[in-house]
This record gives structure tokens, sequence and C-alpha cells, in this order.
């Protein structure tokens, strides 16, 4: 399946019938909460199998994901993952193998947290992101208010440190 950017590929809430396998592109994933905050809290990229938190057992959908650039995901039946996890013994290997590179990611985006200046901070996003994203540059698909969210900074920051980048 095909999504362009701005297409959502699911919806926070969703019974989580399926699961989906990113072959390629960038989709973020925002949460919807109580209060009407919706916050950016993930970033899904090529090889990545999604929902994470439903891997080994179904769960409803935690937010929402919507194409960044041109993606090209795999829809997988949940109830066939969940056979197959239960009839194939590497099955369970690879799910580990998934939530480890998961945990890996997490891992480096919390280092990119903790580095010195936001500067430094939005550097290593940019890097990180155009490895996945053909060459757009990031503020095509991402808001200011939700590369702070990203990076731990005020929006008001994000635009300064753009700024001058192309100074």
């Amino acid at each position: 399946m095909i999504l362009h950017k701005g297409e959502i590929l699911f919806r926070q809430g969703d019974d989580g019938k399926f699961l989906y396998h990113i072959k390629s592109g960038l989709f973020k994933v925002t949460r919807l909460h109580e209060n009407g905050n919706v916050v950016l809290f993930n970033i899904l990229y090529p090889g990545e199998t999604v929902p994470h938190h439903s891997l080994i057992s179904p769960k409803e959908i935690h937010g929402t994901a919507i194409a960044l650039i041109r993606s090209e995901v795999e829809i997988i039946s949940a109830q066939e993952w969940y056979r197959e996890l239960e009839e194939n013994p590497q099955k369970p290997l690879e799910v580990a193998r998934l939530l480890q590179e998961k945990v890996r990611f997490m891992q480096e985006r919390i280092d990119h947290l903790t580095v010195g200046t936001p500067s430094e901070r939005l550097e290593l996003l940019q890097k990180w992101l155009s490895h996945h994203a053909n060459g757009v540059p990031l503020t095509d698909y991402l808001t200011q208010e939700e590369i702070g969210q990203l990076i731990g900074i005020r929006r008001e920051t994000v635009n300064r440190l753009l700024r001058g980048q192309h100074s």
C-alpha cells in the first residue's frame, strides 16, 4: 500500500486488526490527550513493524500514524501474525529483534535529547531524519512545534535555530 504525505495509516483507538511493516517512507505518530493536547511521540521509519505494543498480543492503537512523505507499507493481518507467532519457533526471535531495534532507537533518541545545546539536538535530528527522508528538508514535513517536541525545546527556539542555519 502506498500512502502520500498527510494520509493516515492508522488512528488512535483503532481495534488493532492489522500490523504494518514500513517498507519505505516516514510516519509521525501523534496522541490526542483528554485535555485536547496533541503530542508527537514517535517517528516510524523503514524496517519497523508496528504498533510495537501489539507485536506479541493485541491492544487498541495508542496513537495516529500520518505519512510525512510518500511511504510504502505492507499490511499484515494481526490474526495471522499471532497464529504464526504461536506456530513458528523462529517468529518470537523476529519479534525480539524488532523490539530490540526499537529500544536501541529510543536509546539513541535519549542520547540526542541529552546532548549539549539545542542547536546540536536539531542538527542530530536533521541528520537522522535525512537518512530516511530522501532529501526532503525537515521543515517540509514537520512543523516547528513538532520539531520542538522531538528535541525538547520551544517552537520559538526552533524558529531561531532554523533562521540561523539559513543565514
